[in-house]
Parts: C-alpha cells; structure tokens; sequence
C-alpha cells in the first residue's frame, strides 16, 4: 500500500469525525461539561436500578436472564480526587475505591470473601435530573439462595448527585 493509499483510507473516518463534532452545539458541549465537572465533584450519589441481567452457566452453554428490579444504593464521602468513598447498601457500609476518567465515576468494591461489585455513573443524562448507571455483581455461588446474589448480575439504572 503506498502513502496516498494510506492517506486516502485515513481521510474518511477524519472527515466523519470532523463533522459530528461540527454538528454538536455550544449548548451540549456546554452541558455535556456541566455534567462531568458535577459528576467529578459529587460528595454523595443515590441510586436506584430498575433492570436486572441475571447471567449462568448451563453444562457448557451460557445463558442470561433479565427481569425487572427494585434495587437501591447510596454512596457517601466520595472524594473522587482521594479515591475513596463508603457505600450504604443493604448489608450496611462498606469501603469503595473511586476512579473517575473523562465522564465516568467508577466505584469499586470488593469483600473479603472474594466478590468484585462495580458501579459506574455515567454523565449522561436519564432524566429528572438523573444520571444513567449501572451496577454489576462480579459472583458465583454454587447454591442458589433467594435474596442473595449467586450468580453475576448487571443492574441498569439511574442515580442522583446530592450536593
């Protein structure tokens, strides 16, 4: 492939890119903005998720199921700067380690008894004033008990920022 080849197949998606940033108004690069500095700022974040993904295991096959789901946590003290947050969740307080990175706040937990949990709070709109969210449950047990998680599960939601 010669240099003008190289640059010809460069041009396109340059070109693409260039014009969708040229499209996006002052007004929601402004916002889009607003959102992350808000984002990065937050002290406390209360979130509710409405959507559960349920994944598994069947012999050799994987499956998931999604149902609805009534599922709340708080986390206070983030101090995104620290890394550092404490999460209020139904089995009480625990320790979060916070990682924010260009419109992402990251909180992440992980238990003694070896289970990963994972919020991520997007600066992005999800309506009444709410950010989207998603919460996942990094977990395997090999007995299933109601009320617990046992299997990995994906939560789609949305959270406040309280200021």
């Amino acid at each position: 492939m010669n240099r003008c080849s190289v640059n010809r197949f460069l041009l396109l998606p340059l070109t693409v890119a260039i014009a969708l940033l040229a499209g996006r108004s002052d007004d929601a690069v402004g916002q889009s903005r607003q959102l992350q500095l808000r984002l990065e700022a937050t002290t406390r974040l209360d979130c509710s998720f409405s959507t559960l993904a349920t994944g598994d295991w069947d012999d050799v096959a994987t499956t998931a199921a999604v149902t609805p789901s009534e599922f709340e946590l708080s986390f206070f003290d983030i101090d995104a700067e620290e890394g550092t947050a404490e999460a209020d969740g139904q089995f009480g307080s625990s320790y979060i380690v916070v990682r924010y990175s260009s419109g992402y706040l990251h909180l992440m937990q992980m238990r003694g008894s070896g289970p990963l949990r994972l919020t991520t709070v997007l600066a992005q709109e999800a309506g009444d004033g709410r950010l989207m969210a998603i919460h996942t449950r990094h977990e395997y047990s090999p007995t299933i008990l109601p009320g617990f998680t046992s299997r990995p599960e994906m939560y789609l939601g949305a959270c406040s920022i309280d200021e």
